[in-house]
């Protein structure tokens, strides 16, 4: 397999992974952490996985022209877009949150041709409406949207702001793959995330009654520290080496089809004629944003 087939597979396992998170965040908060403590505790243990993992087998030092660079994208990527979401995500409902982060995709695509002159080729214009309207319907579609929640327009404001904030991480971290091995940056990313959460989330960690909390609840902690924060960032860095940062960004769009794929392995959906035909969409918008024009890196 070659390094952009490693990278596709790469990018549908972080997606297969924040898919599942969205409900599995919602269950942990806000009554057993508070959103800001539960970013705390996700990037804390990110910080020390990345700390031991590039000591043993990385030991690559940053230059000091670029820990600027990398310090936004700590902001960006760790601090600013974990602490926006999982705020917006307990004021909203993951269906809500997974409709707006749609935007995320045109956000990255909008800057990537600012930052880096990507081609704003009509089949990418395509392929991300095409991905957008896919999206949108599977994450909306047969849902209660529960628009009596006094909360809501706020919650998805703080998500829109989420998928801005992650968009200019993605823009601004690119760059850095041509000069860093990956592990090295999500290192300096969640150190420096980790210096910043702290002060945010460390009333919260303390509130928690931690001799109290279930099993599942438990788990759900567990695959988000080390699934979320470890494994799909760090799959998302390494697709972002080989690929541009507007196709890494447009997997966003497969996370209500790996959702919709979940609930019919469980026996809680449906599959029904509107289902193929969104997720039809969005595999054609995958097609059309990912492919490479001639000469150009895919």
């Amino acid at each position: 397999m070659n390094n952009i087939a490693k990278s596709h597979l790469a990018l549908f396992l972080a997606n297969l992974i924040y898919a599942i998170t969205f409900t599995f965040a919602k269950d942990v908060m806000p009554d057993t952490i508070q959103p800001l403590g539960f970013i705390l505790v996700r990037v804390t243990g990110a910080m020390i996985v990345f700390q031991i993992v590039h000591r043993i087998w990385i030991r690559e030092k940053v230059k000091r022209e670029d820990y600027g660079i990398i310090t936004l994208c700590a902001l960006f990527g760790v601090a600013i877009n974990m602490m926006l979401f999982f705020k917006g995500l307990n004021f909203t409902t993951p269906i809500h949150a997974s409709v707006t982060m749609t935007s995320t995709p045109i956000i990255v695509f909008i800057l990537a041709i600012f930052f880096q002159a990507e081609k704003t080729l009509p089949s990418r214009i395509l392929g991300v409406a095409l991905g957008a309207v896919g999206a949108i319907v599977l994450a909306v579609y047969g849902q209660d949207f529960e628009l009596s929640n006094p909360n809501l327009a706020f919650g998805n404001l703080l998500v829109f702001l989420n998928a801005v904030s992650y968009g200019l991480y993605l823009t601004l971290v690119k760059p850095l793959m041509k000069k860093y091995h990956f592990l090295t940056i999500m290192k300096w990313v969640f150190t420096i995330g980790f210096v910043v959460v702290l002060p945010f989330g460390f009333a919260d960690v303390q509130l928690v009654e931690w001799g109290q909390i279930s099993s599942k609840i438990w788990g759900e902690i567990a695959f988000v520290v080390f699934g979320t924060s470890v494994l799909a960032y760090m799959f998302n860095v390494y697709a972002l080496s080989n690929l541009r940062a507007s196709t890494v960004s447009f997997y966003i769009y497969l996370q209500p089809v790996l959702a919709t794929v979940i609930a019919l392995f469980v026996g809680s959906d449906k599959l029904d004629p509107i289902k193929v035909f969104a997720a039809s969409l969005i595999f054609v918008g995958v097609y059309l944003v990912g492919r490479n024009p001639k000469s150009q890196k895919q």
